[in-house]
């Protein structure tokens, strides 16, 4: 399946793998109340039975998926966990080269099977390193009032007692309230949300990396670097060029 489109792909599973490929723009994947981000030239693959909400979020984002059987996914351990990672030029072209088959079924019957049993086969071994960018989601009221005030507020000194009183609480309540509902610690979310604004604005906009470090809350160009490579395993200036 190979499309350009905004849109939300509701609660669903799969009996077969799934691949997809980000090519341009960033797309989300919501398990298990967790938030996966997903930037241009990078991938995911969610085992097959797994439910998952998939939002693609920018206009004209090129969005491609692939379906694999499964019978032979005990093979590595790969096949059986989520995953988000960079893609190799190698692995682009060859998911390029499937969109010549887009909406078909490519059975054990066709010339086109042992090419995409070979693309899975390479999975494991060029995806090492998943990127680490989860955010958690929460129906919490108090909670969710809290995170749209850090996303307001994101360039300011977000410091935890500073944010929980704004909201009239003790640090000791505000932290625990907020590990209750998120299983993640203010500060830790805190990070996470300051890289995926940034991994969005390196995408949608033409902002230097100092001028993206300030909007996400680092006003030292080293700082913000030393911590985008700390999730991505690439320097901003790196990323934005590779994109």
């Amino acid at each position: 399946m190979h499309e350009k489109s905004e849109k939300l792909i509701p609660l669903h599973a799969h009996s077969k793998g799934q691949l997809s490929y980000v090519e341009g723009g960033i797309a989300y994947v919501t398990i298990d109340n967790k938030t996966y981000v997903i930037p241009a030239r990078h991938y995911f693959w969610i085992p097959k039975g797994v439910w998952h909400v998939v939002k693609v979020g920018q206009f004209a984002t090129v969005f491609r998926s692939l379906y694999f059987y499964g019978e032979d996914d005990s093979k590595n351990d790969f096949y059986g966990k989520l995953g988000i990672y960079p893609a190799s030029e190698l692995l682009i072209q060859m998911i390029n080269y499937t969109e010549r088959w887009d909406g078909g079924h490519v059975d054990k019957a066709s010339e086109n099977f042992e090419f995409l049993v070979a693309l899975k086969n390479l999975l494991p071994t060029m995806s090492t390193h998943s990127l680490p960018i989860v955010l958690p989601v929460t129906d919490e009221p108090r909670v969710l009032k809290i995170i749209n005030y850090i996303e307001e507020n994101l360039g300011e000194p977000l410091r935890l007692k500073i944010v929980s009183s704004q909201f009239n609480m003790s640090e000791r309540s505000f932290t625990r309230l907020f590990q209750s509902a998120l299983k993640m610690s203010f500060l830790q979310y805190l990070k996470t949300l300051r890289m995926i604004k940034a991994i969005e604005m390196i995408l949608k906009t033409n902002m230097s990396v100092s001028e993206i470090g300030e909007r996400v809350g680092y006003h030292n160009i080293g700082s913000f670097s030393n911590a985008f490579f700390e999730y991505t395993k690439s320097r901003p200036s790196d990323f934005k060029r590779g994109m």
